[in-house]
């Protein structure tokens, strides 16, 4: 039976192989294709823009901008919405014609730069084949293409969020594109494929840094912070993602006005930056992981702002109170639009809070967080000097995603089955497998600690590197730290590719490795960087540790 889609972005697909009916995130074959189609289109308009700069053209931060919300847009669980994608898709193709018209030599412009269809012809078009995964015949030339193609959708999530704070780089946005139009390059060979993908890991690092940048000269630095997780007696509003801009702009909004503002999954580090202290009706965090939200958004009764993905398709009985806004959509849910620099209008949303009952309670009590880089930095003398005790043997990086499959039930038992002298660092969701396990500390030091939202995973990179320094080591691979990441989406691809750039060896990645590496793929990771997957917690203790396990 023929494909009615194929997509294999992220960790769950179907079988392990692709999602060729539906996608296991919720999304239609018709909503796949849409969003093939806008990143056929956008890879058509750098190629466009990619050969203007080559002719000492500008192209506009604007510009730049559609490209990075295009990218974010496909990511994972971030839009549904069919109709925003199709008009994301006309306001592409209507850019690039604009573009096209000012460049001199057209004669390196591939068929995407110079397609230009009619809304009615989209659909058509996108079924022909000529478009998504595999319109690319090559099992390993795709496998690359894909692999650069996730890679730059997470690290277009970093630049957006950094756009958002009126944050750019026009270096990572000429990356980007020349690294889409590249993707539709059939003269690339593997070779160059696989030097494209190390080059978008170093753009990567330089994304992170950007965005870090960006969050701490607006919000300050993540400090040490006891985050409540229990819930007031007000009406409030629940929101999850990870753009801090909106998150900023809601408090101010909503102070004042009786209604409280919580945190859900990758939000949870706002609490951490000292800019959000200052908010009394700040309440804390409800809930967990992204995966658990059909669940806890019914409980919290009041509405939910979804500011990037992850959304899963909700329930009748809450749709009406969830509000999406940037480039998350979904159909029969209200979108709030704001453009960068602008004042977003949450006044509706705030409206319907007033008139919701307060928060279902689900849990009571508190975790602690705020462990980014110049924190960490701060308890420097005092992490060296426990690992030169012995007191701490070992540090294991446990960043990354969590999800909905039972296999992930292993992060819990790995964290809660680590040896005494063990600290895990860790950024994203990937903590809900284990940030309310009772682990306790190392001479006052917690044994997780958390950087921040998967955003945040500069922080452990740079913590890594200024441990290598303080130990005079020359590699960074000699430090005692082992990752065991996992992974679910693509702003995990980047975070792969960073570290595989800053040359960190030795990473194990899972619950399964990605279905888009080929083997012949796989074979370059293993045998260069040591890629592997994991094997059971017995398995895994024994090889991280040794007789310590």
């Amino acid at each position: 039976m023929e494909n009615q889609m194929f997509c294999y972005q992220c960790q769950e697909t179907a079988c392990g192989t692709g999602c060729t009916k539906a996608g296991v995130c919720g999304k239609t074959a018709d909503v796949a294709a849409m969003q093939d189609l806008l990143i056929y289109v956008t890879k058509g308009l750098s190629a466009v823009t990619t050969e203007l700069r080559k002719e000492g053209k500008e192209v506009s931060e604007d510009v730049n901008h559609l490209v990075s919300i295009n990218l974010f847009t496909t990511i994972t669980n971030a839009n549904f919405d069919k109709t925003a994608i199709v008009s994301k898709i006309k306001e592409t193709l209507k850019v690039k014609n604009q573009l096209l018209g000012q460049l001199e030599n057209r004669e390196a412009i591939p068929g995407a730069a110079l397609w230009s269809g009619e809304e009615g012809e989209f659909e058509t078009f996108a079924a022909s084949h000529r478009i998504g995964v595999l319109a690319t015949e090559n099992e390993d030339i795709r496998s690359l293409r894909e692999l650069i193609t996730y890679g730059l959708k997470g690290l277009a999530a970093y630049s957006k969020h950094a756009n958002a704070l009126l944050k750019d780089n026009a270096e990572i946005d000429s990356f980007m594109q020349e690294a889409l139009s590249k993707t539709l390059d059939d003269s690339m060979s593997v070779d160059d494929l696989v030097a494209l993908t190390l080059e978008t890991g170093k753009f990567g690092v330089d994304g992170m840094a950007l965005l870090d940048a960006a969050n701490t000269g607006a919000y300050g630095n993540p400090e040490i912070t006891t985050v409540d997780i229990g819930v007031r007696s007000n009406p409030g509003i629940l929101i999850s993602g990870h753009d801090l801009k909106d998150l900023e702009q809601l408090l101010e909004q909503t102070a004042g006005t009786g209604v409280d503002v919580y945190t859900h999954s990758e939000m949870l580090p706002a609490h951490y930056y000292p800019a959000f202290k200052k908010y009394p009706h700040f309440a804390g965090n409800y809930g967990n992981a992204w995966w658990k939200q059909k669940e806890e958004f019914e409980s919290f009764n009041g509405p939910v702002l979804m500011t990037t993905n992850c959304i899963v398709p909700p329930s009748e009985s809450y749709r009406n109170r969830l509000w999406t806004t940037g480039a998350a959509g979904f159909p029969g849910c209200r979108h709030i639009d704001g453009k960068y620099g602008e004042v977003k209008d949450f006044s509706a949303i705030i409206e319907q809070a007033k008139n919701c009952e307060a928060p279902k309670e689900i849990e009571t009590g508190s975790i602690v967080g705020g462990f980014a880089h110049e924190q960490v930095f701060a308890l420097a003398d005092k992490i060296v000097d426990a690992v030169k005790s012995g007191a701490i043997k070992k540090f294991v990086v446990m960043a990354g995603c969590d999800g909905r499959m039972k296999s992930r039930n292993y992060y819990t038992e790995f964290a809660s089955r680590l040896p005494q002298d063990a600290v895990i660092l860790t950024a994203g969701c990937a903590k809900y497998k284990y940030n309310k396990l009772n682990l306790g500390d190392i001479a006052g030091i917690p044994r997780v600690l958390d950087a921040g939202q998967c955003n945040d995973s500069y922080s452990l990179a740079l913590i890594a590197l200024k441990l290598k320094e303080v130990f005079g080591l020359d590699d960074i691979n000699d430090l005692p730290i082992v990752y065991n990441i996992s992974w679910y989406e693509q702003k995990a691809v980047i975070v792969l590719l960073a570290l595989l750039y800053l040359g960190v060896k030795n990473i194990h990645l899972g619950p399964t490795l990605p279905a888009f590496l080929s083997p012949n793929v796989a074979k370059v990771l293993v045998e260069n960087f040591g890629i592997a997957g994991i094997g059971s917690v017995d398995d895994d203790l024994k090889l991280f540790f040794g007789d310590n396990a």
